[in-house]
């Protein structure tokens, strides 16, 4: 099995070292590289080709939201770069803003080694790493300065709803929630693999990059509540 190949990106020498600990204990995940800031981490991304960028917001000179939003730029289907935010506090907009820049999730800098890991994986796979608690709170103090899921990626419309099944709604609604596909199968009585199916097709449908931008649309357009 390929390892999960992850860049580091903190000014923090001794915050790198810890992830770097945490990270090589784990069989299937493989440190390729650290990087001491945004610039850093632009160039290091460029020519290491990670899977994940595990990005501190807060550095200097270039921080992580310039960072993410310029190698999140030049994600291509042949090879994505994931970004996965650190921070230090949960309601950080910083690191919200991350999300609108691209990333596919963010996590406290005092996560469990196994979370961690776990979330680097589920973002190399292609989720998304957000839970129910931190989408709440970021959305009832941000959801008013959010600008349109259109500025970042192709806008959603109702047209684009009518086309989803009652199922692919369902989904919808449950990830614009906040859940996870493993709390969504078992609310709705599936697999996780046919909860990933119809994520899929939601997506696809309506022209969303992700479940971050999921929520976000969902918030935005009152079809769910705060």
């Amino acid at each position: 099995m390929t390892p999960v190949r992850v860049l580091l990106a903190d000014d923090q020498e001794l915050l790198r070292t810890g992830f770097r600990m945490i990270l090589s204990a784990q069989p299937d995940l493989e440190v390729v590289g650290e990087a001491v800031d945004g610039a850093d981490a632009v160039r290091q991304a460029g020519r290491l080709r990670p899977d994940v960028v595990l990005m501190d917001v807060r550095m200097p000179g270039m921080d992580g939201i310039e960072a993410t939003a310029e190698i999140t730029a030049e994600i291509t289907a042949a090879h994505p770069i994931r970004v996965l935010v650190l921070t230090t506090f949960d309601l950080d907009e910083y690191a919200f803003a991350a999300l609108r820049a691209g990333a596919s999730g963010f996590l406290l800098k005092d996560v469990p080694p196994d979370a961690l890991a776990g979330a680097i994986r589920s973002v190399a796979a292609g989720d998304a790493v957000i839970t129910p608690r931190i989408t709440r709170q970021l959305l009832d103090r941000f959801s008013g300065q959010l600008p349109p899921i259109g500025e970042g990626g192709p806008a959603a419309d109702g047209d684009a709803l009518a086309t989803l099944t009652e199922r692919e709604r369902e989904v919808f609604a449950e990830v614009a929630r906040g859940h996870t596909n493993g709390e969504i199968a078992a609310r709705l009585h599936l697999s996780e693999a046919t909860v990933k199916t119809h994520l899929t097709r939601v997506l696809a449908k309506l022209a969303l990059r992700d479940r971050v931008q999921i929520v976000i649309f969902a918030y935005q357009n009152g079809l769910i509540d705060a």
